[in-house]
Order: structure tokens, then C-alpha cells, then sequence
């Protein structure tokens, strides 16, 4: 079985990935509305509700990814995707009719589970792209899903204002609507010849790692992806609240914010990255985005004033450079009957930051911005700032145990 072109794949996978990010960010704006009306109680409870949604959907992410992208290595890349957006769509459903908040806990546990296909959507780009290629398609991927979180929050807004549960109509509409159109449209990528036995001993969390440890540089890559992912949780869990609470920001300035970092991960990941790799090579170009994206997080701790945030946003998304960087050389150093396992392995590695970055973040926020003792609500930020550190460290320190790969030197050739 000859595998489909890369080009003629990358896109309808990558609409998936955009489909999946537009339905996580049209729910975004309306999702307090919908739990106040679920449980009448005031913004502080409803806040501490949807972290524990939060939290249950990337516990589920963790424990599942595995599983996703063993199935894809065993069953192929297609059904997994298709049966899991069409699930995630049930899901959109179930939150639109929930009449009770257990009914929206369900409903992101099954989103949690389902949300790791992206593990199966990545694994794609290994099938069908050549070691030298990957690190470009991983940044168009990258790309895909930063388009849907600038375009979901702002529909989701706007939908908002009409009827708090109409994004979650939209969100299953477009799930349900991608899975339909990928029956007919998304070719199969992993050849039958290149499967696997599908094993519960190698697709779970500790499985799937401990299978990825007995390869040094993919180890060392998962631990840089660890500390720089639990940096971000900084601004995943606390811009909102630090910028409100010492620019007094509004919810639009807030969300205009947000929308222009995923721009720049659009223009970065889907534009630049792969030009960059084939350039300098993945290794320079994955210290270039760290070292650009450093001093991001000393400007927000500092700042004074709302542009100093703003350049700090413009710097931070010029990082977009390292991630699909590191996936290339992960993803040549495994074997290609495992590329789904490996990116169980990059999802459950992220779950994990989900899980426990939200609670040490906030725990610093309001430790340091109570009014009590120091006052210092970017502290957050100079925590983020000790961890990429760490990552850029080990980063460095893991890109010089590589030894060349035949193959990527091959394909270059």
C-alpha cells in the first residue's frame, strides 16, 4: 500500500485539528454563564467548578492519549480519527443539553478522552512525510490548531450573546460535520505491513514512558517538553486574573490578547518554522525559539504598563519555532510502527503539566497577590521563567547526545 501524499493528508488532518481547537474555544467564553446557570452560584464558586472541569479533562487526556495513539498504531491512523471526532461531537451535544452540572462532567471526561486524538492526527504527519520533512508539517499542524483557538473564542462570544448553550450546538455540528466528511475524504496512512499488536503493557501513561526511556534523546526531549510546558500553565492559568487585577483589563482586551498570540503561532508554526528547519537544522532552530522566547516571562513579571505585556505576548509566540522542532527529532529517532505510541507519549507528557501547572500557578498568584506580605502578582511568571530554564538546560544537553540519522541525511541529500 503506497501511502497518500503528504500534502493531500496534511490538510484534511489539519482541518481536523482546527475543528477540534475551534470546539475547545467557542465553549471558552459562555462557559461561566452556562455553570452559574447549572448551579446558581456566584463567579467564585463557578470559578473553582470549572477548574475541577479543567482538571478532570486533562486527567482524562493523560490517561487516554496512550490508548489513542496505540489503537492508531494497531487499528490505523483513519478510524481512531474519525470515531473520536464523531464521539467528541456526542459530547459538544451532551454539554448543550446538560440539565445538571454531573451531565457536564461527563461530558469533559468524554472530551478529555476524545481530545487526545491529536496523538493519532500527528502520528499522520510520521507516516507520510520523510524524517527531513516532519518538523515543517508539524509546524503546519501546530498552525491548524492555533487558527481554531483564535477563531473559536471570538464565534464562541458572539454565539454567547444569543443563547449561552448555541456554541455548544456549533462545536457538535462541526465535529460531527468533520467526521462525516472525513469518511469520504481522509485516506488511510499507516500501511497494514507497518501495525502493531495493540497492548495495554505499552499503552498506558507509565507504559508508553517507560517504553520511550530506553531511548536517551526522546527521554531528555519529553523532559524539555515537561518543564516549558508547565512554564506556559503561567499563562494559561493566571493571565486573565493578573491582567485584570494590575492593567484592569477587559474580558475583550483579555481575549484580544489571547487571539494575538495564536496569530503568531499561525504565522510562525504555519509559515516560518518549516523554512527555518530546513535552513539551520532542528537543533538550532529549537534553542533559536527558546532563546527568543526567554526574556517573555521576566516582561510579564515587571511589566508597568499594558504594552510592555503586549511585546511580551509578540516575543513569547516567536517560541512557536521550538515545539514542532522537537517533535522532528523525536519522531526520527523511534521506530515508524511506534510514531503513534511516541505521541502518547508528547500528550500525556502535556496532560500531566494540565493537571498539576494550573494548581502550582494560581497557588503563587494568590499567595503573592492577596495583599498580605509581598505583593508581587507577577511572581507566577518568574516560577515559569526558573522552569524554561530547565528545559532550555536539558534541551541543550539532550541535542548533544544526538548522533546523525542516516536517514534524514539521506532525504537532505
Amino acid at each position: 500500500m503506497n501511502a497518500p501524499r503528504p500534502t493531500s493528508t496534511l490538510i484534511f488532518v489539519a482541518l481536523i485539528v482546527f475543528i477540534d481547537m475551534v470546539g475547545i474555544g467557542l465553549i471558552i467564553p459562555v462557559l461561566p454563564d452556562l455553570l452559574e446557570e447549572l448551579t446558581g452560584e456566584s463567579v467564585d464558586r463557578t470559578a473553582e467548578i470549572g477548574g475541577w472541569l479543567l482538571f478532570a479533562y486533562a486527567l482524562m487526556q493523560f490517561l487516554f492519549a496512550p490508548i489513542i495513539g496505540g489503537l492508531s498504531d494497531s487499528f490505523g491512523r483513519r478510524p481512531v480519527l474519525l470515531v473520536t471526532l464523531f464521539i467528541l461531537g456526542l459530547d459538544y451535544a451532551i454539554m448543550a443539553w446538560a440539565p445538571t452540572l454531573f451531565w457536564l462532567f461527563l461530558g469533559r471526561i468524554m472530551a478529555g478522552i476524545m481530545g487526545a486524538s491529536w496523538a493519532a492526527a500527528n502520528s499522520c504527519i510520521a507516516d507520510v512525510a520523510s524524517p527531513a520533512e516532519r518538523g515543517k508539517y508539524f509546524g503546519i499542524m501546530g498552525g491548524a490548531g492555533a487558527s481554531g483557538f483564535v477563531v473559536g473564542p471570538a464565534i464562541g462570544g458572539l454565539l454567547g450573546s444569543v443563547d449561552v448553550r448555541l456554541p455548544f450546538i456549533i462545536a457538535a455540528a462541526l465535529a460531527i460535520g468533520g467526521a462525516v466528511a472525513g469518511y469520504f475524504l481522509l485516506k488511510e496512512t499507516l500501511p497494514v505491513e507497518r501495525r502493531r499488536a495493540f497492548t495495554l503493557k505499552r499503552a498506558n501513561p507509565l507504559g508508553t514512558l517507560i517504553q520511550m526511556s530506553r531511548l536517551p534523546v526522546v527521554m531528555g526531549f519529553l523532559l524539555v517538553i515537561f518543564f516549558t510546558q508547565m512554564a506556559g500553565q503561567s499563562q494559561m492559568s493566571v493571565w486573565a486574573y493578573h491582567t485584570k487585577l494590575v492593567f484592569e483589563w477587559s474580558e475583550i482586551e483579555i481575549g484580544l490578547s489571547v487571539a494575538l498570540f495564536g496569530v503568531i503561532l499561525v504565522v510562525i508554526q504555519g509559515g516560518l518554522t518549516g523554512r527555518v528547519i530546513a535552513r539551520i537544522g532542528p537543533e538550532r532552530t529549537a534553542m533559536l525559539g527558546f532563546f527568543i522566547s526567554m526574556p517573555a516571562y521576566y516582561l510579564f513579571a515587571f511589566a508597568s504598563a499594558s504594552w510592555v505585556m503586549v511585546l511580551g505576548v509578540v516575543i513569547g509566540g516567536l517560541g512557536g519555532l521550538t515545539f514542532p522542532a522537537l517533535q522532528q527529532m523525536m519522531s526520527e529517532r523511534v521506530d515508524e510502527d511506534a510514531q503513534g505510541e511516541l505521541q502518547g507519549a508528547v500528550a500525556s507528557t502535556m496532560s500531566i503539566t494540565s493537571i498539576f501547572g494550573p494548581i502550582l500557578m494560581t497557588g503563587v498568584f494568590g499567595a503573592f497577590a492577596d495583599g498580605q506580605g509581598v505583593y508581587f502578582p507577577g511572581a507566577p511568571y518568574l516560577v515559569a521563567a526558573a522552569l524554561l530554564l530547565i528545559g532550555v538546560l536539558l534541551a541543550a544537553w539532550t541535542i548533544r547526545k544526538i548522533t546523525p540519522n542516516p536517514n534524514v541525511e539521506a532525504a537532505q541529500s
